[in-house]
């Protein structure tokens, strides 16, 4: 599939803000075998004082935006064309879960794509016992690391509730299982808390997903979504696996790739500092054009 992305996000800041400092992973990725960025750019308005890009450790392009004069508001846009590839569903040679650590422990690269990274607690992601005596449960016996993760991504779709109203960015993944209601991030941040208190790696992924208007209706301009799901190390035969919880569905031509991190907070689209006080109002929209060919 080809699409052509289009991304804006807004600030408005009751008391301008100024010295500001923002890091923006917004770009998809090119992934080989997978998806391919075929042109993309991002604008920023006010115009930047300074601005420079580098990738980081998990390979995302960054974007260093500094703006010192005085703004009473900042809008932040992206366009792109991508390309995503269909990922084949090939047979299950993920191990059994007694023999993953065993895998783990074969496995010497400490790249960006290592499963070790993946393993323990993150700045987001903190142990939980809830959440581990949750993933437990639904455990069988001889079960693959795949079967664990697609049994656990279905249990999470079953038993929590889309509420866009019930968490905030800064939700723990505690609160949001205590609740069993949330957003993209929060399934997945719970998700991924599960799978690692079994000793599965588990990562967060940042992208966008395009939505299909209800049979009848019309597409509304800016109504598709920045999204969220979770990558899992299923062995070494198998390697890393796509699945998202909020729609129990493995990941398809539908989901675009940004980033991938241990959690949110090495993801997020737009981040930073900046002197202001009082409040500010935030907008965003999203468009997820397929391109005819």
């Amino acid at each position: 599939m080809l699409y052509d992305l289009s991304l804006h996000i807004g600030y408005r800041y009751e008391v301008p803000a100024t010295g500001a400092h923002h890091m923006l992973r917004l770009l998809p990725l090119s992934l080989p075998d997978r998806q391919r960025l075929v042109a993309g750019a991002i604008t920023v308005t006010p115009e930047p004082d300074e601005i420079s890009t580098f990738n980081d450790f998990f390979r995302h392009p960054t974007s260093h935006a500094i703006l010192r004069g005085p703004h009473e508001k900042l809008d932040i846009r992206m366009q792109a064309r991508v390309m995503v590839q269909a990922l084949p569903m090939a047979a299950d040679f993920s191990p059994l879960l007694d023999r993953l650590p065993q895998e783990i422990a074969e496995t010497w690269s400490l790249d960006a794509e290592s499963p070790h990274h993946f393993l323990g607690t993150s700045p987001r992601l903190p142990r939980d016992k809830a959440i581990a005596a949750y993933a437990r449960g639904m455990l069988k016996p001889s079960m693959t690391v795949r079967q664990i993760a697609e049994t656990l991504c279905s249990r999470i779709h079953k038993d929590f509730k889309y509420d866009a109203e019930a968490t905030t960015v800064d939700t723990t993944p505690a609160e949001a299982f205590d609740k069993k209601r949330g957003v993209c991030q929060d399934f997945a941040h719970v998700m991924i808390v599960a799978l690692r208190s079994l000793g599965i790696p588990a990562g967060y992924v940042s992208g966008f997903l395009r939505t299909i208007p209800p049979p009848g209706k019309e597409r509304l301009e800016g109504a598709d979504a920045m999204h969220a799901w979770v990558r899992i190390w299923c062995g070494k035969l198998t390697g890393w696996l796509e699945l998202d919880p909020t729609n129990d569905i493995a990941a398809g031509t539908d989901h675009i790739v940004v980033g991938y991190g241990r959690d949110y907070a090495d993801v997020a689209p737009v981040i930073g500092v900046l002197k202001s006080y009082g409040s500010h109002q935030t907008d965003q929209a999203v468009d997820v054009i397929p391109v005819r060919q």
